[in-house]
């Protein structure tokens, strides 16, 4: 087999792996339009059709289905092979795609840059940061920092800090004009700092726990709605309305007087932040070297 060729069915593996031409390319660092090429090289050579294509969508013929089952373990063989072989290196190196939320980077990605790259300085951290639910697998990435609520069962997951709870809060003035609600639902007649997800659009409904007991949602109503939580707190600084947002976050305004907790009794904690990874029979030393060093800084 020509070296050409190799590359050739690694690129039709991939996009069968990740779905699409456009995440493939990203895991390939080519082309979109380059890959396409690649692929009707290939199928030119084999003469058959490996992939059925559209504009928005990729399938896999028959005879696509049958190559990649045998392609990807004699692939995934190859690719610990080479694991193998780096882990035998002096010095840990490579590129460690991950993808964080904004307060997960925030908390535990930032606080390491430093230390990290003095440790380990031939590995680059290629952090996508954004409030998006990202698909870790589909997209390429080698791990992600999410809430617990948010990891599925094929992921190995480890424990970054503490547990979180949000607590909702207004300045004494809006609380004195308006009142203080006594229950979650109250909250339905009151001027609330909405959050929407980036990903779905969706706005976030407000979660509480009952003392003791069940979860259950609240769908607000206010005046802002917002993409970003700092701008939730500034409104709610500001006077606009009430706003949720994690206790550690709000504390110091609550101590200095500028913002007042209400319905403690209703905010639940719940687990918090992980560090999550797809379940594999080789972990990429790189990946490993993170994991451990991240463990040994938060767990």
């Amino acid at each position: 087999m020509r070296g050409s060729e190799f590359a050739d069915l690694r690129a039709f593996a991939t996009i069968v792996a990740y779905g699409t031409f456009a995440r493939a390319a990203v895991q390939l660092s080519v082309s979109p339009s380059a890959l396409s090429q690649t692929i009707r090289g290939l199928e030119a050579r084999l003469g058959v059709r490996l992939l059925n294509r559209t504009t928005r969508s990729v399938s896999v013929t028959d005879a696509g289905s049958r190559l990649y089952a045998r392609l990807k373990p004699v692939l995934e063989e190859l690719e610990a092979a080479v694991a193998d072989v780096n882990d035998l290196r002096e010095r840990p190196a490579g590129t460690l795609r991950l993808t964080s939320s904004r307060v997960g980077a925030e908390r535990f990605l930032a606080p390491i840059l430093g230390p990290f790259h003095r440790a380990y300085p031939d590995i680059v951290l290629d952090t996508t940061v954004d409030d998006v639910v990202r698909d870790i697998v589909a997209e390429g990435y080698d791990a992600g920092i999410r809430l617990g609520e948010m990891i599925s069962d094929d992921m190995v997951a480890i424990k970054l800090g503490g547990s979180l709870r949000q607590v909702a809060v207004a300045t004494p003035e809006y609380l004195a004009r308006h009142g203080v609600p006594q229950h979650p639902r109250d909250l339905l007649d009151h001027a609330c700092i909405n959050w929407r997800w980036t990903e779905t659009g969706r706005i976030y409904h407000w979660e509480f726990q009952e003392p003791g007991g069940d979860w259950f949602s609240v769908a607000v109503k206010g005046p802002i709605i917002v993409t970003d939580r700092s701008m939730v707190l500034a409104a709610a600084l500001q006077g606009v309305g009430i706003a949720l947002w994690l206790e550690d976050r709000i504390l110091p305004y609550v101590k200095d007087g500028r913002l007042v907790p209400i319905l403690e009794e209703w905010s639940g904690a719940f687990p918090g932040f992980f560090l999550c990874y797809p379940k594999q029979r080789h972990t990429p030393l790189p990946l490993r070297v993170f994991t451990d060093f991240m463990r040994a800084t938060y767990g």
